[in-house]
């Protein structure tokens, strides 16, 4: 991520929040944000585990456990640390291990609330731009067809996509009681490295040292593959702008590209062989998928002047060459 000298300024020394700090989406964040020289506080579930990931990703920050679906342990943290921004990044339901109700209501709805009020009690009053920025999905809009732009009527299907909603709603009134300006960035199929196992990249990743067949859908479903640096930087750019307080602004490249292609585009980055990409041999989860044209990024071109430019050849090669000096350190640590 090369963040730009001004955009590095802005954040130089100030106090900075990100909640699911060693998460897909957050330590990428944080990273970036170590490398403005922002005061960072990692708010983490469990501070053992999260280390090692900060470390490898040459993360630097106060480590801080919370437990944000309860309200008072959140409320006595931000009262300690009075964070100027808080990139609210902790999520449930992306890893399909992940489906019980009480995850869904507890961490996306209840634990924005949380923050979102602390955030609004505590902060800094001397920042002047967005002061809540929270990671939402497009799952949020549901199958609705045609092209998803913010002002889409919703109309979630799955219970990931109808918490998230939930969060974002609650974000809005919070927003509208209380004066915060907070943001709803709502992002597609992020990859790139961190991601959970199991998911399309990481699976090929695994699989491409072998010689068996590699098992798939037959891929032919769409998706705004968004590399993840790219979304980093996007959160990074949106919290230094002047939205609308409680808005929502889809963070992705505003292209679709099938599944079939992107796994194809992996295979030859990774040298797996195409005779080994049996398509069609898993049946589609579409409960999961959603039938809809080009996601608009235009609000978000509007209040940053930036957008996500990283294609998907060059994301996959940038996600292999991390890894392999994230090994390449751990076998010389």
């Amino acid at each position: 991520m090369n963040l730009s000298p001004g955009l590095r300024d802005c954040y130089r020394g100030v106090r900075v929040a990100v909640t699911g700090a060693s998460g897909f989406i957050g330590r990428w964040v944080a990273r970036g944000l170590s490398t403005c020289r922002a005061e960072l506080f990692l708010l983490v579930r469990d501070p053992v585990a999260s280390a090692p990931i900060f470390t490898g990703y040459s993360i630097c920050g106060t480590i801080i456990p919370v437990d944000l679906t309860c309200g008072p342990a959140v409320e006595a943290v931000w009262e300690q640390i009075r964070p100027a921004v808080v990139f609210h990044l902790a999520g449930y339901g992306v890893d399909r291990a992940e489906r019980e109700d009480a995850g869904f209501r507890g961490v996306n709805v209840q634990a924005v609330e949380h923050a979102g009020r602390a955030a609004a009690k505590y902060h800094d009053p001397s920042w002047p731009w967005v002061q809540f920025v929270h990671a939402g999905s497009v799952a949020e809009y549901g199958p609705i067809g045609g092209s998803l732009v913010e002002s889409s009527r919703e109309n979630p299907a799955t219970l990931y996509g109808k918490s998230k909603l939930a969060g974002t709603r609650a974000l809005a009134g919070c927003c509208a009681e209380t004066g915060l300006r907070g943001v709803t960035a709502r992002l597609a199929t992020v990859y790139g490295p961190g991601e959970h196992p199991g998911r399309l990249l990481p699976s090929l990743l695994e699989a491409a040292a072998g010689t068996e067949p590699i098992c798939l859908s037959e891929g032919f479903q769409k998706r705004d593959f968004t590399y993840v640096e790219d979304v980093a930087e996007a959160l990074i750019r949106l919290a230094v702008t002047r939205p609308t307080p409680g808005d929502v602004v889809n963070v992705v490249t505003g292209e679709l590209t099938t599944v079939r292609s992107f796994a194809q585009t992996a295979a030859r980055v990774l040298g797996i062989s195409p005779t080994r990409l049996l398509f069609g041999a898993l049946p589609v989860r579409y409960e999961e998928e959603m039938q809809h044209g080009p996601i608009s990024n235009l609000k978000l071109k509007e209040l940053t002047g930036w957008a996500p430019s990283i294609a998907i050849e060059e994301g996959i090669r940038r996600t292999v060459n991390f890894l392999a000096q994230c090994a390449a350190q751990e076998s010389h640590g």
